[in-house]
């Protein structure tokens, strides 16, 4: 198996989280941005990654890619066998994927709009390292504009909604070891994989919100040596 990805996308994150869940084989093909999506887009019809290629399956779509692997490899399930648990991890994912993706997304950019070291990391692989040490160096200010744009498009409410979502978030997961039932589901890689998109400074920091991202390291752990 082939997955086609972008190395900061919490999407490819939380297929990369899946398959090592289910103990597969498979390499990383990284996709650059711009010209390497029309490669993709001829590969699979669109240019948003994860892609999975299958020998002649080609899955695009985290979600998609999550329910071809556990129908195809259902064991480790990743999904409650009980209709009721199966729902309730179906419906976090998706919110996993929306909701959260979108707070959690905007709050990246705003910090690496003040953080030259950050800006750097969330580079593609390919870019090449002048560009890197270029835009290491720009001074924040020259970045003031586009964190003021970003700060009026998530404003104080939109970050106070992100950071009340977490705790509640923090909550559950003091509250038992996973998200639904007993056992590890697709709803916490899903939300594990948005969560690094969260460790940010304001957020990564927050005591009430310290349970919540070990949590997301023990279930990274979890996956990997399942």
């Amino acid at each position: 198996m082939q997955l086609h990805q972008f190395r900061h996308s919490p999407f490819c994150a939380k297929v990369r989280l899946v398959l090592a869940f289910k103990r597969l084989d498979y390499s990383v093909v990284e996709v650059t941005p711009g010209l390497g999506q029309i490669s993709l887009f001829q590969l699979s019809g669109q240019r948003q990654v994860p892609v999975l290629v299958d020998g002649p399956e080609v899955i695009a779509d985290s979600s998609a890619v999550a329910l071809y692997l556990e129908d195809k490899f259902p064991t480790p399930a990743l999904l409650p066998a009980d209709p009721l648990l199966r729902s309730r991890a179906l419906l976090l994912e998706d919110w996993a994927d929306t909701s959260l993706a979108s707070g959690a997304r905007m709050a990246l950019l705003q910090a690496a709009a003040l953080d030259p070291q950050l800006r750097s990391e969330l580079l593609p692989e390919a870019t090449p390292e002048l560009v890197k040490q270029f835009v290491d160096k720009v001074p924040n200010r020259l970045f003031g504009g586009l964190g003021d744009a970003l700060g009026s498009v998530m404003g104080a409410a939109e970050r106070q909604h992100l950071q009340a979502n977490l705790q509640q978030l923090a909550v559950m997961v003091a509250a038992g070891p996973y998200l639904v039932g007993s056992s590890l589901s697709l709803a916490d890689l899903a939300v594990a994989a948005q969560l690094a998109f969260c460790q940010v400074p304001g957020l990564a920091d927050h005591p009430l919100l310290e349970p919540l991202f070990s949590w997301r390291d023990r279930i990274e752990a979890e996956t990997s040596a399942a």
